[in-house]
């Protein structure tokens, strides 16, 4: 039996390693070593095992009107027991939820990663085993800033002002349900070209930040 620590990052494009360009899509993913997973697992160094659990545009717990692949807290569950036994769970979501189509509020959008934060701490014993649910790390993603294509505009119309109160609503959530939480907008901004993504200095940033706080956690 392994005595690496595991660790789920489960996110969105942010997690994914979504490359920013100026037209927004399509495009390619940085590879692992620049992702801040990757940089983290560098950081953190050989007694740790991290998984990638990243979809570009998945939202907290929300259905997407165009893709059903979306929701976060449809997947999350199976994901938890795929990859059991885990320390850590490091969730960041939460940018998909402020587009203008779904209409929901910063504190709606901390009560949607509220659902994820129960449905780990509920993941004890997975499918057929006696593991214990992981800790959680919720991460707040960091405000988005200005964006060159009108659709990404119109696409994330209201997210602007959304985006820079959910790291307030995040850790109100978290210090409620006694999670671990960390404001990504602490470290970084959104400094790729599209307004949205992270540039590879932004992944390197963010992935230092959240190795110490993970190595706080598991170290307390």
């Amino acid at each position: 039996m392994s005595d690496k620590k595991s660790i789920l990052c489960y996110g969105d494009s942010l997690t994914w390693g979504w490359i920013p360009v100026i037209e927004g899509a399509p495009t390619y993913r940085y590879p692992f070593e620049q992702r801040w997973a990757g940089v983290m697992a560098s950081q953190l160094g050989d007694g740790f095992h991290i998984i990638e659990e990243g979809l570009s545009a998945r939202t907290t717990s929300l259905d997407d009107p165009n893709d059903p692949r979306l929701n976060g807290s449809h997947y999350l569950p199976a994901a938890l027991a795929s990859h059991l036994p885990l320390d850590l769970v490091i969730v960041m979501l939460g940018t998909n939820d402020t587009k203008s189509f779904f209409h929901r509020t910063p504190f709606e959008i901390a009560n949607g990663m509220a659902k994820l934060v129960g449905q780990i701490g509920a993941s004890a014993g997975g499918i057929g085993t006696p593991y214990r649910a992981p800790k959680t790390l919720v991460v707040a993603p960091p405000p988005l800033t200005p964006m060159p294509h009108p659709f990404f505009q119109g696409m994330f119309g209201g997210g602007h002002e959304k985006t820079a109160e959910l790291g307030e609503h995040y850790k109100n959530m978290a210090d409620f349900m006694k999670v671990d939480f960390l404001n990504a907008g602490d470290f970084i901004t959104t400094d790729g070209v599209d307004g949205i993504h992270f540039t590879a200095q932004n992944n390197m940033d963010l992935g230092k930040a959240i190795a110490k706080k993970v190595h706080d956690i598991l170290n307390a």
